[in-house]
């Protein structure tokens, strides 16, 4: 069977040898005589399941002892309001950084619960760059700075961690989470929506300090209290069993690769073909600053966007499938993420080049 290559932003590309062993296991799960997705979340198997998917994503992000990590469903725009709810009391402050139109929703979703001061903004710089911490305006006793690291719309990423002294940093890294190294004690918490890096949609990895567990306000709905997930292994209901199995593949996968440096020496690979690619063509441009650039996502313009259509017609006849820009910035944009091979972008910038000829 022949795969396409798939640079949808997201729900992305899986690893092959991910889909193949879910396909394997679908009916009879290590004979079991049942799929996971038929499993009491409560039973022997599934806890095994669970557990190991933890144990593996912790030895990948080396996860210091004193984080949780919560499975939970939501997605990462669910967080938007968890966040504030848990980590936000009355009458305090929260910093945010605005880089793009996820930073932006975080934003709007905070204010609903509390004080937010947007302590700095790409808009003046059209969100193509990141503003200098020195230029950002910050709350000395913030209860937290929130920032997302790689906006998948736009296509810009942060390549340093914000230095805020002893307020909790929070960061959506729903779209670049295992795909480079990070320290993980220089956050307060990471969050990441699940269909990009890590699996399937209907779920949501957070990893929390365990100081920062325990603090919900009294309106916050059980459900969304952090304390609940924790106490209660991200079980107090029903999870996402089999988002959560498939994440734990990938988890393996990516161990079998080489771990995250290994992913970080492929994903460099491929950013840098396809940046230089556009780079040395009068044909397409990326506006974004070169220390700002995503490594995940990337967006591009055609000189002429009368010629969109035809590109993207010739791209899906090739088997370069979801290159569509987003909807409110158009072009086009192609997601590179880990389970997204060299071999991809390699298709890709040849098919570049073959249009190029023919239209420039």
């Amino acid at each position: 069977m022949k795969r396409a290559h798939n640079f949808c932003a997201g729900p992305a590309a899986l690893p092959t040898a991910v889909l193949e062993r879910a396909q394997a296991e679908m009916l009879d799960w290590h004979g079991k005589g049942l799929s996971v997705m038929e499993m009491s979340h409560r039973s022997d198997e599934y806890v095994a399941i669970a557990e190991k998917a933890e144990q593996d994503l912790r030895e990948l992000m080396n996860v210091p002892n004193h984080y949780k990590v919560l499975f939970m469903q939501g997605g990462a725009s669910q967080q938007f309001a968890q966040i504030p709810l848990n980590l936000l009391p009355e009458g305090a402050t929260a910093d945010y950084v605005e880089t793009g139109i996820w930073s932006k929703k975080a934003i709007e979703e905070g204010r609903r619960f509390g004080n937010v001061n947007v302590a700095a903004s790409g808009k003046s710089l059209d969100y193509f760059a990141i503003p200098g911490q020195n230029d950002w305006q910050l709350t000395p006793d913030a209860a937290y700075l929130h920032y997302c690291s790689n906006e998948t719309i736009g296509g810009v990423q942060f390549d340093w961690v914000p230095e805020v002294g002893d307020v909790p940093v929070v960061v959506d890294m729903s779209s670049d989470i295992l795909s480079r190294p990070v320290d993980v004690s220089q956050f307060g918490m990471i969050y990441a929506g699940a269909q990009k890096n890590i699996g399937p949609s209907g779920l949501v990895v957070a990893i929390i300090r365990e100081d920062l567990i325990g603090r919900a306000r009294a309106i916050c709905p059980t459900m969304l209290d952090y304390k609940t997930a924790a106490d209660n292994g991200s079980m107090y209901n029903t999870p996402a069993t089999y988002s959560w199995y498939l994440a734990g593949l990938v988890f393996e996968w990516v161990k079998e690769q080489g771990g995250v440096e290994a992913m970080a020496r492929r994903n460099h690979a491929k950013q840098e073909l396809l940046y230089s690619t556009i780079d040395a063509s009068e044909f397409y441009s990326n506006p974004v600053s070169k220390n700002a650039r995503s490594w995940m996502n990337v967006p591009f313009r055609l000189a002429d966007e009368r010629l969109d259509k035809a590109f993207l017609a010739g791209a899906d006849a090739r088997g370069l499938l979801n290159l569509k820009g987003h909807r409110s910035v158009g072009g086009m944009r192609a997601s590179i993420y880990n389970a997204t091979g060299l071999d991809a972008v390699e298709a890709l910038v040849a098919y570049m080049a073959e249009f190029e000829k023919e239209h420039a």
